[in-house]
Order: structure tokens, then sequence, then C-alpha cells
């Protein structure tokens, strides 16, 4: 199984008012999409969790997960940086 721990974190405000979460994995980022999500469930929220399910399961590379999991927290305006940190 290929190892599901993005190259790059990517952080997201959490439910927590003025808190970040830091998504290491493609589990966390799952668990994020069914636990945490503060939007309407849109298509890209549905591509975004369809990614984690194929990683998780080794169909695909956990790049694809981050990627789709990337446009979908663009979309509800929670995505603070998908950038190495410093």
């Amino acid at each position: 199984m290929e190892n599901n721990r993005f190259d790059i974190p990517v952080t997201v405000k959490s439910a927590a008012a003025g808190s970040q979460q830091l998504v290491r994995t493609v589990k966390e980022a799952s668990d994020f999409l069914m636990g945490a999500w503060p939007g309407k469930r849109s298509p890209k929220h549905r591509a975004a969790l369809q990614a984690c399910h194929d990683a998780l399961s080794g169909d695909k590379p956990a790049m694809n997960a981050r990627r789709t999991f990337i446009a979908a927290v663009r979309e509800v305006d929670v995505l603070v940086s998908d950038k190495q940190p410093a």
C-alpha cells in the first residue's frame, strides 16, 4: 500500500473560532471532510471524499487526494495554506 502522507501538509480553518488544523495525511483529510466540514456537500466535496477513499484503498496516489481536498476547502473558504511551512 502506498504511503498516505501528504508531501506538504494543508492548513485549514477548524470549527473552533480562530483555530487552524494541519492536515498531513489522507486519513486526516477524510476525517475533516466527514466530521468537520463547514459547508454544503458539493461536487468538489464528494470528489475529495472519493479521492481520499481511492488513496486509502491503494487505488490512487495521496497526491490526487491532496489536490481534490485543496479544491474542496478552497470552495468553502477554509484553506489557510497549501505551502510548505517556514
